[in-house]
């Protein structure tokens, strides 16, 4: 077994920053393994926000390093992303579903100040009907959305942070200012 290769300085530096994002509590983030054909250094985050135990909005955040560079990339860093959220149908039938999810992503981006390139992705409506034992189950529209592009620099942090964003909107979760904390939902309780 041979040993790994020391990680490029670029490649910490990136790293570091990723540790000093700054993202919503209702976000869980984690490490997971990082595809290993794409490039020679990765890191992968994969993140969900839940709600009363509720799945609202899952994805993964991938960070490749490549010191040679690649053409494809147009650099030495890569972030590729995937959300995905359940909707409710009026919204997924929305013939414009796709143009507004794609737009969210270019404000996130544009939001935390993002120097980038190469951007590029997909936005996918997926309807789930379901038959025989399982036909009382609604049916579902998840949208998905696959975005890739080019950091330029180190720094990180403001990538993640755009991602984060990205995710809690297609949570349904609102945005919240510097320096606002929201209100806990009331609970149902009987009047006194």
């Amino acid at each position: 077994m041979s040993p790994s290769p020391a990680l490029p300085s670029e490649f910490l530096s990136a790293l570091t920053s990723l540790r000093a994002a700054r993202y919503r509590s209702e976000l869980k983030l984690a490490e997971v393994p990082a595809p290993a054909r794409l490039a020679p250094f990765g890191v992968a985050l994969g993140a969900e926000i839940l709600c009363n135990n509720e799945e609202l909005a899952k994805g993964r955040f991938i960070l490749l390093h490549d010191p040679n560079g690649s053409d494809l990339w147009g650099g030495t860093f890569r972030v590729v992303t995937y959300i995905r959220a359940q909707l409710e149908s009026e919204m997924g039938n929305d013939s414009l579903l796709g143009n507004v999810a794609w737009a969210w992503l270019v404000e996130a981006l544009e939001e935390q100040g993002v120097t980038y390139t190469h951007v590029g992705g997909t936005a996918t409506r997926i309807l789930s009907e379901s038959y025989g034992t399982l036909a009382t189950r609604p049916d579902a529209i998840d949208l998905e959305l696959r975005a890739s592009w080019t950091p330029v620099g180190t720094s990180m942090k403001e990538h993640l942070e755009a991602w984060a964003n990205i995710l809690c909107t297609f949570a349904g979760v609102p945005p919240v200012p510097d320096g606002v904390t929201l209100l806990a939902p009331r609970q149902n309780r009987p009047d006194r």
